[in-house]
């Protein structure tokens, strides 16, 4: 049994899991660009290049008198 190849044919949740996995794909794509981008901005470095945000939440904290 072959998936027919006209989109009228395709149920609508059909239609949702290829939307869905277009946009991961999309994602997929972003995140291998930014990494792309990251390597040859660090290159040479000793340190790997991460991705992910380091950062911690919160304002500094305050001096004790």
């Amino acid at each position: 049994m072959t998936a027919p190849k006209n989109d009228a044919k395709k149920s609508p949740a059909v239609k949702s899991l290829e939307r869905e996995r277009r946009e991961q794909d999309k994602q997929a794509d972003t995140l291998e660009q930014e990494l792309e981008e990251g390597l040859e901005d660090s290159f040479p470095a000793s340190d790997p290049v991460s991705v992910t945000s380091s950062s911690i939440p919160g304002g500094p904290k305050k001096k004790q008198k």
